[in-house]
């Protein structure tokens, strides 16, 4: 059964039990991961998550807490004994960033260091990011303060979808990338230009007709009444749980 893994679920200042917004899908053999703000290597071993079933890299957008840790994410897949390229799907400035962060250190001594296969796509809607037989991925655009990707994964299998908003204000995009999902993961962070509230999320859920909706990039004072005002538009909504683990 795929499985949907929080592995953070905080913006990028958040409370002392959260780290950076970051999420796994599994399937027997077959993990996607998406974004790499924090170590997220050490969040898919705390989350039970063998490393060699690692597929591919999704990279929302080129802020700190998306793309920071991607040389320390590349270091310890090599320490863990990885050799084959590391396929990074990104739009053109999330990849960019995640080169010249991985750039910054001298790694030439590193004899069998994995290649990165950076495989770009367009900022569009319904843009081809990447079908392997088990996952499908599209993406849309997002509206943020920087170029930012917005992503629908269909589990091949079982027709089963999580969609995942990114950090964007409410947008009709993401609405429609998310129709029908059985999951939408959707940020929270609050007010502010380039985000969203509980409630706004909430009305993108219930626009969306999605199963359940799932708050994450979560400020660190958030309270129980913004979680009551987004149920009060979509009764199905919940906190995302740091290491939660969601089969669906």
């Amino acid at each position: 059964m795929p499985t949907l893994h929080l592995l953070g679920t905080g913006a990028a200042f958040s409370s002392p039990d959260r780290t950076t917004t970051m999420l796994a899908l599994t399937d027997a053999g077959s993990t996607l991961v998406i974004d790499c703000g924090g170590d997220v290597v050490q969040r898919m071993l705390a989350a039970g998550i063998d490393l060699r079933s690692f597929t591919a890299l999704l990279l929302t957008h080129e802020h700190i807490d998306h793309v920071g840790g991607f040389p320390l994410f590349m270091e310890k897949m090599w320490l863990a004994g990885r050799r084959r390229p590391l396929p990074v799907h990104g739009i053109p400035r999330a990849l960019d960033q995640a080169r010249r962060c991985f750039a910054t250190f001298d790694t030439s001594g590193w004899d069998g260091m994995p290649e990165v296969d950076w495989q770009e796509f367009p900022l569009e809607e319904d843009a081809a990011v990447r079908d392997d037989g088990t996952w499908r991925v599209t993406a849309a655009p997002a509206r943020h303060a920087k170029p930012c990707a917005a992503f629908r994964i269909e589990h091949r299998s079982t027709g089963r979808v999580v969609a995942f908003s990114a950090d964007t204000e409410p947008v009709p995009e993401v609405a429609r990338l998310a129709r029908g999902a059985d999951v939408l993961v959707h940020e929270a962070t609050g007010g502010v230009g380039g985000h969203s509230t509980a409630a706004e999320a909430a009305g993108i859920a219930a626009e969306a007709g999605v199963g359940r909706l799932l708050l994450v990039h979560l400020p660190p004072n958030l309270s129980d009444a913004d979680l009551a005002a987004a149920r009060a538009r979509f009764p199905q909504t919940a906190w995302g749980e740091e290491l939660g683990a969601y089969p669906f």
